[in-house]
């Protein structure tokens, strides 16, 4: 059974199909058939403007287009789709979803911070994962990040914060912001539990596959620290050349890092995971528990 998921972020839209067929031993397993990122980076107006700006629309509106006909080639029976952030904050976000369902038949869903958390947890990794640990989700965004605290085998809190990597470039996260987060972590985790974090969002995948780590190896809060240290080092335009970074990726990916690092240093959290899964593949788990209960 092919489903799909569309993910419009702060940063960039995706589009993922799967495929959803059971094992040997009849759970299901998600194989994915096709990625597509697509950077539109609405953040860049919604955090500074409040709005998002016609070309940026017209974009949107391109892009969900082309999605559509993906979707229609390779016969996608079931879509789930979600915008994030950006969409939120922007005074004109629901007359832009309006335009996107008058001119491409898609309904996209502008979902809260909590919902957010919601579907990543939904990839549930850490039920795979040693159970005598606690386990927090940091999912960072162009224009948010999600926790979800995950122990004794079940959900114990998440929350959403609007702390994002666009929001950090344009000076929109405040001291308020921060403590804000250093609070929940602070109030919530307890370090005694033998905390791991499970990260997820295309930084922490691109400075994993920089490491050159084995696939289902943590990295180490000081790996991340040396990362931080060493981008920051260099300028937008020579991360591009050096690490051979997209545009969309090199600016973004030290703002990232400060999150990372900083909510593993709050929750003394010393390794964290980095299981390749979002948004999207949380929205196609959602999507798969939605067609199973009215089947």
């Amino acid at each position: 059974m092919k489903l799909a998921a569309i993910d419009i972020g702060s940063n960039a839209a995706r589009l993922l199909i799967s495929d959803a067929s059971p094992n040997l031993n009849g759970e299901m397993d998600f194989t994915k058939v096709n990625l597509v990122r697509v950077p539109l980076r609405l953040g860049f107006d919604v955090f500074t403007k409040g709005r998002i700006s016609d070309k940026k629309a017209d974009n949107l509106v391109n892009t969900i287009k082309a999605y559509k006909h993906l979707l229609e080639v390779y016969e996608v029976k079931y879509l789930k789709a979600c915008a994030t952030s950006a969409m939120r904050d922007a005074e004109n976000g629901a007359q832009v979803m309006e335009r996107v369902q008058q001119e491409t038949g898609l309904n996209i869903h502008i979902i809260s911070g909590q919902e957010e958390a919601t579907y990543i947890y939904e990839n549930h990794v850490a039920e795979n994962l040693d159970k005598t640990k606690s386990y927090l989700y940091i999912d960072v965004g162009g224009g948010s990040t999600e926790l979800t605290y995950f122990s004794g085998n079940s959900l114990q809190k998440k929350a959403s914060f609007n702390i994002g990597t666009i929001r950090i470039l344009q000076n929109q996260v405040t001291e308020d912001h921060w403590q804000q987060l250093k609070d929940f972590v602070k109030t919530n985790l307890k370090p005694a539990d033998n905390l791991v974090a499970i990260g997820s969002g295309g930084n922490i995948n691109k400075v994993f596959s920089l490491s050159k780590r084995k696939e289902g190896k943590p990295l180490s809060i000081q790996t991340l620290k040396d990362y931080l240290k060493e981008f920051s080092s260099f300028s937008v335009e020579e991360r591009i050349h050096v690490y051979n970074l997209r545009e969309d990726r090199a600016d973004v990916i030290v703002p990232a890092l400060q999150i990372y690092v900083n909510i593993m240093r709050w929750g003394n959290i010393e390794e964290i995971y980095v299981p390749k899964i979002g948004l999207a593949d949380g929205l196609i788990h959602a999507l798969y528990n939605e067609i199973s209960a009215h089947s």
